[in-house]
């Protein structure tokens, strides 16, 4: 009877003994896992200081591939395992971007270096870049004209208009350094006018401007139904390698949330370093943008640095004051928040 009382107790013993795990089990997968609270407010991060302060983002972003390594961020479940669930909405340009982050509709955002550079020099937003995400490479940005254009060079589209994304931005400074190394002059207002990148095929083909500064998979695009060719490759000296775009959040927001930020940083940096493979870019490409996958294996693809350089970034500056768009120098080191990765 004794031998048959422990021979029923004993089974019972180790599964009191595991149900009385399970609770700590389940804190360490959740803490391993960022779980969050449901309003996304504060997450695990909120109350006792370990995660993200908001674990919810909304982040800008725009359908070219610089921004692979954010979808690739999203779909492979890097900003997931970092306590994150990030909101994407699509922006038309650096403008945009800028324009959104101070009015609050947007945590982070993509855009272009000079765009926000610009706008911190003019106290429009007080900037802050927490990671880079591209660099120009040869064909990823270009100028195009009509493909029955008689124009050869640059120097031929100095009195004619070029469409840009965004005036004062990247673009016309790209073709205002490429113009100026084959004698050609380009004035903001007269030489320029903005046009959407998915839009610039059908502004060649009416005849609105002259000429586009496209970037990929824009440029492959145009070429492929015929519309346009290139005419100046900006992923050439003397802009090889540029600095591009990089993504940014006001300084408020770096200094309220800094765990969020970090965490945002981590899993971009993954994504960063996963893009340096070509293949894995190509098969995310045609998951957010119009091309198909054999379209998106011939494209051009520039870099994808996973960490923030002020001596790189100080380039975009010294190219912005070359052409008059800051009036003073712009020291870069202070607005980068470089704690994440």
């Amino acid at each position: 009877m004794a031998r048959g009382a422990r021979g029923a107790q004993g089974p019972r013993g180790p599964r009191r003994a595991r149900l009385r795990g399970a609770p700590a089990v389940a804190l360490l997968l959740c803490a391993v896992a960022g779980c969050g609270s449901s309003d996304g407010s504060g997450g695990s991060g909120g109350a006792d200081g370990k995660g993200p302060e908001k674990t919810r983002i909304t982040v800008g972003t725009m359908p070219v591939a610089d921004t692979a390594p954010l979808e690739m961020a999203q779909r492979k479940g890097f900003f997931k395992a970092e306590g994150l669930t990030v909101r994407t909405t699509t922006l038309s340009g650096g403008a945009e971007s800028v324009s959104r982050l101070r009015a609050g509709a947007l945590d982070i955002s993509f855009g272009n270096y000079v765009s926000y550079f610009l706008a911190h020099a003019n106290k429009a937003i007080d900037v802050r870049i927490v990671s880079d995400a591209f660099q120009s490479a040869p064909r990823t940005h270009a100028v195009l004209v009509p493909k029955d254009s008689p124009v050869k060079s640059l120097k031929d589209l100095q009195d004619k208009k070029i469409g840009v994304n965004t005036k004062r931005n990247i673009s016309a400074l790209l073709v205002k350094k490429a113009g100026k190394a084959e004698g050609a002059t380009f004035d903001d207002d007269k030489n320029f006018a903005e046009v959407d990148m998915p839009n610039m095929e059908t502004a060649l083909k009416s005849g609105s401007v002259d000429a586009v500064q496209a970037v990929e998979p824009f440029v492959s695009a145009i070429e492929r139904s015929g519309a346009g060719r290139v005419v100046a490759d900006l992923g050439k000296p003397p802009t090889a390698g540029f600095p591009i775009a990089g993504y940014a959040a006001t300084a408020s927001f770096a200094e309220d949330n800094p765990k969020t930020v970090a965490a945002f940083q981590r899993a971009m940096a993954r994504a960063q370093r996963q893009a340096a493979n070509r293949s894995a870019v190509v098969d995310t490409l045609p998951e957010y943008t119009k091309i198909t996958a054999d379209q998106a294996a011939q494209l051009n693809l520039g870099g994808y640095p996973a960490a923030l350089d002020p001596a790189r970034l100080a380039r975009v500056v010294t190219l912005m004051r070359e052409f008059g768009y800051l009036k003073r120098d712009l020291d870069v080191e202070p607005l980068l928040v470089r704690a994440g990765p």
